[in-house]
This record gives structure tokens, sequence and C-alpha cells, in this order.
């Protein structure tokens, strides 16, 4: 059975890595249940976690990256590679999973999460430097992009209470083959994966306009490297 390990919320804390002075990345459990809601366009800050926000306005938070999702069974690994115990929480997700394969989870995927919360998987998680910086692992972001075990975005479907142990249950896989590793992979080091992508008809809008950005680009080159 797949199962919420904990459910993670964010701790304010300064963030000498990004001109923007206040990162939420330092997420711990809480126990009892937590409020999940669609927060609402990005730009505000709201998250999709009741008492969790975001500081980076710009490039976090809103409905398609309203909750973040990682497998306990990766954090374990990455335990292992690092040598360092990795709490939950620890890579600013909000839900620490178990049982459940995150990374292969298909865009527009479904999630039951206890009786009430229904998500829906949206995006890969791209790293920032805020990351890299509370990570303090001497190239780590360039690790964590080759590993592409970013762990998922989710979007809220209908709103509910959760607390860990909660089941997790996949209550719809959409008929594509793009999941949120392969989608990783795309956007960062394979852009020869991005066609795959535009099956997805969940992605958020402005990845979807990029990847057609990307697209044509990669025509006009090809074309010109054919003449």
């Amino acid at each position: 059975m797949a199962e919420l390990k904990s459910v993670n919320v964010g701790v304010p804390r300064e963030n000498p890595w990004k001109t923007v002075t206040v990162t939420g990345i330092d997420k711990r459990p809480v126990t009892g249940p937590v409020a999940v809601s669609a927060p609402g366009p990005k730009g505000t800050g709201a998250v999709g976690l009741a008492g969790d926000r975001v500081y980076d306005v710009a490039h976090h938070g809103g409905d398609d990256h309203a909750v973040y999702a990682y497998a306990r069974e990766e954090l374990d690994a990455w335990q292992v590679r690092l040598g360092r115990e990795l709490p939950d929480g620890v890579f600013g997700e909000n839900l620490t999973t178990a049982g459940l394969d995150v990374d292969g989870a298909l865009i527009g995927e479904h999630w039951r999460v206890g009786p009430d919360l229904l998500l829906e998987v949206s995006a890969p998680r791209i790293p920032c430097g805020t990351f890299e910086g509370w990570m303090a692992e001497t190239g780590w972001m360039r690790t964590f992009i080759e590993t592409a075990r970013s762990g998922a975005y989710l979007r809220v479907l209908e709103p509910g209470e959760i607390r860990a142990g909660d089941e997790v249950v996949v209550v719809h896989r959409p008929n594509h083959d793009v999941t949120v590793a392969l989608t990783f992979r795309a956007l960062t080091l394979e852009s020869e994966l991005l066609p795959r992508l535009l099956v997805a008809e969940a992605l958020p809008a402005v990845d979807r306009a990029r990847i057609h950005r990307r697209f044509a680009r990669m025509r006009v080159d090809q074309g010109g490297a054919a003449r």
C-alpha cells in the first residue's frame, strides 16, 4: 500500500543563495491534519498546504505547483550516496511518500490521498540555486539533474485534509507514456525527447509553450543544417 510517510510544512528562513531574502525550502513534518486546497495563480506566494508558502513568487507556487511530492525510497538512496542523514522534507517536499513510484507517475495521473483530497500530477521539479545552496553539496544541481529523480509537482483537483499515514491511491492514469522522469530529462539534458511531451495535455501551459518554442527552434536548426 502506498501512503504518506509525512506531511511537511515550511519554516521560513534566510536565503543567502538568491536575491529573494527568505525561503520556505526548510520543510518539516507536522502532526495532525493539514488542509490542502488549490492556491490560485502563481505570484501570491500561496501553495496548496495550509500554513506553508513560497517566497520566490516569480518561480514557485500557484495551482500548477500546489504540492510537491518526493519518495522516501529516493531519499534513502540519496542518503547512501551522500553519506548523510536526509530527514523527511529536506528536499523541500510537502509530501514524503512510501510505496509509490513518484518519478514513474504519468503527467495527468490522479492520486486520491486520504478520503477527500484529489491531486493531479502536473510536472517535475526543476532544481534552483536555493536548493543547491540548501543542500550544501558541491555540484549538487548537476548531480540532481543527471540522476533524473526529481519528484513531482501536483495540482489540487478536490480539496481535503491529510495527515501522515494516509493511503495514496492512483485512481486515474492517462493514455500516454509521459512520466515525470521523462519530462524532467526532456526539459533538462535531453531536448531530443521534447516532442514526446506534447501528448501530455496536463502539463502546465507555461511548460507546453516552452516546449513548442524549443521544438520550433530545433526544427529551424535542423533545417539549416540540412541546407
